[in-house]
């Protein structure tokens, strides 16, 4: 029961460290970073993620700052009405995850 019980804390423990440095971007600061040209326009990394998924539409979309990074989360619907989670490297465009959601 310890071990099971010791497990759990350090799961919590990793999931919340993890959690604690990923932050959701505020529209004022996203105006900026564009402005800038810290980070690609939303628009055109939403349609990098749609060009994953032609004919998709987005259903929810975020930019997070991820350990100093800027990651841009994009959730997206097909034709087929399946779901999608594509991340993009807000500063390049990379696509660093696409997957179907489960």
């Amino acid at each position: 029961m310890k071990t099971l019980t010791a497990l759990f804390t350090a799961a919590a423990l990793t999931f919340g460290s993890a959690a604690a440095f990923a932050k959701d971007v505020q529209p004022d600061e996203v105006v900026k970073l564009v402005n800038n040209k810290t980070i690609k326009s939303l628009d055109e990394l939403k349609n990098a993620a749609i060009a994953k998924h032609p004919g998709s539409t987005v259903t929810d979309s975020e930019l997070e700052d991820e350990y100093g990074r800027y990651i841009y989360k994009v959730e997206l619907r097909d034709g087929n009405n399946v779901e999608w989670d594509v991340a993009l490297d807000a500063k390049t465009g990379e696509v660093l995850k696409d997957e179907q959601d489960r």
